[in-house]
């Protein structure tokens, strides 16, 4: 299976609304990749901006597939890649 980058914004948009308790629409998400730093996610919500480091993405993005898809997956099946665009690639174990 593999998400999209609009599917793993979308999965931090409900995962931090959730947290504050706010409409996820409230939220807007910047993913981002470095060579150095890896994956990371800038996320402002409430007039706040919050920096999400990998693991607070794969995090979401467990918390998706489950509430989206009723799919239970750990952090070590998810996979951030980039290439034009990032994507996750979740695999069965």
């Amino acid at each position: 299976m593999t998400l999209n980058e609009q599917e793993i914004m979308n999965a931090i948009c409900l995962h931090i609304a959730e947290r504050k308790q706010i409409q996820p629409t409230q939220v807007q998400v910047q993913l981002m990749w470095d060579e150095q730093l890896g994956f990371s996610a800038e996320v402002t919500a409430e007039g706040r901006s919050q920096f999400l480091i990998e693991s607070n993405m794969k995090e979401a993005i467990e918390r998706y597939l489950l509430s989206e898809y009723d799919r239970r997956v750990f952090r070590g099946q998810i996979e951030l890649d980039v290439e034009d665009e990032m994507f996750a690639v979740i695999r069965e174990d």
